[in-house]
């Protein structure tokens, strides 16, 4: 007996229901925080890394380690201090001797090698350090001597940052800034979260999660997210949006040539358009539409913009920059067929 091969609506509804599973059993342990918890899964649906940031206390390593039970992944945690070294995250040789008498080196694998990575307070390492991370979250690989390691697919970075404590911090570079898909800010929870929080966790009791997702089912809807498709339309409203955030470029705004120094890269228009992809396909659709964009434009665009003095003293930011341009950016035209 011949199975029918499915349709692409019936694996888009059956995406949809694993990650109706995902937030249901992420929600049994974090309370709110709904969009911070879509652009997650966003990233990880398109082999994207992240940036989190908020203020201690806010459950953002909590958050990560729920996330990698219930992908049921690797999972390894990095605390970054200003003595760790790059040997420290990426591994190292070690030399060694045999039965026989004879040294050989080995080479030891650092926490790197994993499928989740969260790297704790990212700012509190020196650049050399910070550095280490640039090839693996870009090429996944890491190079030690004259050896070069392949990392675990699926491989994710998710790093977090404290934005008040800025006394003894070492600022990500901007090269660093733009591996990261995504920089998403963790805000205060509501009053009504924030007692459903204070009931839940203040009873000694620890829900228990289940795992919904293994890596080759993760591998397999990257697969999946990366063939939904954008029309011309919707790459055009990307690419505006893009170039709108450079100064110097004819079509930026007058307020972006006042305050901004420099935009975003074409890197930047790709993560819109694979974050567009990664919502179409959470909810069910077939393609991307201009909504989907906007939806993750902030995260997008926020790390990838530099605003000058004038902004600084008018107490305008890059997230202010990118909300502006939202609302003046034009869509494109819809061509006219004959």
């Amino acid at each position: 007996m011949t199975t029918q091969p499915r349709s692409l609506r019936d694996v888009l509804q059956e995406f949809a229901q694993t990650r109706k599973q995902l937030q249901d059993e992420l929600q049994k342990v974090i309370v709110g925080q709904n969009e911070v918890v879509e652009q997650l899964f966003a990233a990880i649906f398109t082999r994207g890394h992240c940036l989190l940031e908020g203020v201690p206390g806010l459950a953002k390593t909590l958050m990560v380690a729920t996330l990698a039970k219930i992908l049921d992944v690797n999972f390894k945690r990095i605390q970054f201090t200003p003595d760790l070294m790059p040997s420290d995250i990426t591994g190292t040789n070690v030399l060694e001797e045999d039965e026989q008498g004879r040294r050989n080196f080995r080479f030891v694998e650092g926490p790197i090698f994993t499928n989740i990575l969260l790297a704790d307070e990212i700012n509190r390492t020196p650049p050399k350090t910070q550095a280490a991370l640039l090839q693996a979250m870009q090429e996944r690989e890491v190079s030690v001597g004259q050896t070069t390691y392949v990392l675990p697919d699926p491989f994710f970075t998710i790093a977090t940052q404290n934005p008040i404590e800025q006394e003894g911090t070492y600022p990500l570079p901007e090269a660093q800034l733009d591996r990261f898909m995504f920089n998403i800010k963790v805000n205060y929870p509501t009053r009504e979260e924030e007692e459903k929080i204070l009931a839940a966790t203040t009873r000694g009791e620890r829900p228990e999660v289940r795992k919904v997702l293994s890596g080759r089912a993760i591998l397999n809807l990257q697969k999946l997210v990366s063939s939904v498709a954008v029309s011309e339309y919707v790459i055009k409203y990307a690419a505006t949006l893009v170039r709108a955030t450079r100064p110097r470029d004819e079509s930026a705004p007058q307020f972006v040539r006042e305050l901004v120094d420099w935009g975003a890269g074409p890197r930047a228009g790709q993560f819109l358009i694979h974050g567009g992809k990664a919502l179409a396909a959470m909810d069910a659709r077939f393609s991307v539409s201009i909504e989907d964009i906007q939806r993750v434009a902030v995260p997008v665009l926020r790390h990838r913009i530099a605003t000058n003095f004038q902004a600084q003293a008018e107490g305008t930011t890059t997230e202010d920059v990118v909300k502006r341009l939202l609302k003046e950016v034009p869509m494109p035209a819809i061509p006219k067929y004959e």
